[in-house]
């Protein structure tokens, strides 16, 4: 079996305004993705998705990682990374068994977009198994517990959007820390505190300060929220600053969880090092793809800490995602968006099996087991412009 063919297509899906939520980031006008498609010569195709601005992935994935994968065999898909990651520098780092990584892959949109590929060459590779994804790595389990991700609301209005997470059968939800009415430490205790009042005393409740906040008033807020019994505090300073975070982490009785803008295995391992989180949360479509998060889940569990992977964008990341779960045996949750996301929702002919009490179930059809509707490269035809307004 020989890889053929590697494209790259962006994708949009505009928010309509009665969807929109505001956080630290603005407010979110449209959500974009790229889908990756790889071909094999015996007909089989296999799906990945990318972060990053898709017309520029799709520049990188047509000029310079195409042609390094054409011709391969996707059972090699160890070989296949590395052929990506290092560049020109491939075949001697192979041949010393050293990383030899091309300067301007190591992280950024080039590496979002090797993360793409090396899904889409994993899928091709199960399928070709004919078994699930996840089992192509090395189950673990076929079920994993799902949280709700979201939390906008203002003020009191926490307590009946996150109580409205619970109600539909999730045992643990998360809210932004920046809510529609910006942000105060008063202000995000009265929500956290409203939030605490609607899904009562056994649901866990996670905060996300995506990395807005200076180091000295998140370890004021996590004091001020440690009465809330809050599993984890996520990204509490900008994810540049480690040392900043690990002392957050010090200084307060809250987990610290983050990693989400993270890449590779090198990241993470300055995370550890520093003894800066408990949870790490990468992210499939950036960190390296399948191959590269494997090495993640193992060199954090290595340290104690558990794996809860973020899965926030379209319905291939999210499909990829539910695979790491069940794969990891550090992974003990995995992020369900409450957003406005009809790329997660309306992407594939085959739905979520998402059950009343919150518990994810892996797909038991080949590969990553989904297939995409018909109209769907149509419907989500990329619009040029940016996700968010301020």
């Amino acid at each position: 079996m020989k890889i053929v063919k590697v494209s790259a297509i962006p994708m949009s899906a505009p928010v309509p305004e009665d969807k929109r939520h505001r956080t630290d980031l603005g407010t979110k006008i449209k959500s974009d993705a790229t889908l990756i498609r790889v071909e094999t010569d015996n007909g089989l195709i296999g799906i990945g998705a990318a972060l990053g601005t898709p017309p520029i992935v799709a520049a990188i994935v047509d000029h310079e990682l195409a042609s390094e994968c054409v011709g391969e065999d996707p059972m090699f898909s160890e070989r296949i990374y590395e052929k990506m990651y290092n560049g020109s520098r491939a075949k001697p780092a192979l041949e010393r068994g050293v990383t030899q990584a091309d300067e301007s892959r190591r992280r950024g949109v080039i590496m979002e977009a090797i993360s793409g590929v090396d899904i889409a060459i994993w899928d091709v590779k199960a399928q070709a198994l004919g078994i699930p994804l996840y089992q192509a790595l090395g189950a673990v389990r076929s079920s994993v517990r799902g949280y709700a991700s979201g939390g906008w609301a203002p003020g009191d209005e926490a307590e009946a959007e996150l109580g409205g997470y619970a109600a539909k059968g999730f045992t643990a939800v998360k809210m932004r820390v920046v809510g529609r009415d910006g942000f105060s430490i008063p202000n995000c205790v009265r929500r956290v505190k409203a939030a605490r009042r609607g899904i009562g005393p056994n649901v866990e409740l996670m905060i996300d300060a995506h990395g807005s906040l200076e180091v000295s008033t998140a370890i004021k807020l996590a004091r001020e929220l440690e009465q809330y019994d809050i599993a984890w505090f996520e990204e509490p300073v900008s994810p540049d600053d480690h040392a900043g975070q690990a002392e957050v982490r010090r200084a307060t009785t809250i987990p610290i969880a983050s990693g989400e803008r993270e890449f590779t295995r090198f990241d993470f391992q300055d995370l550890l090092e520093r003894r800066a989180l408990d949870i790490a949360q990468p992210d499939v479509a950036r960190a390296g793809g399948m191959t590269e998060i494997r090495r993640i889940a193992a060199l954090t569990s290595a340290h104690g800490v558990r794996l809860a992977p973020h899965a926030w964008g379209s319905g291939v990341l999210f499909a990829a995602s539910i695979h790491v779960a069940m794969a990891s045996a550090n992974c003990h949750i995995l992020e369900v968006t409450q957003g406005f996301m009809p790329m997660m929702w309306d992407l594939f002919n085959e739905p979520f099996d998402i059950r009343p009490d919150g518990m994810v179930h892996a797909p038991d059809r080949p590969g990553l087991g989904f297939t995409l509707r018909a109209d769907a490269l149509e419907r989500f035809r990329y619009v040029d412009g940016p996700e968010y307004e301020f």
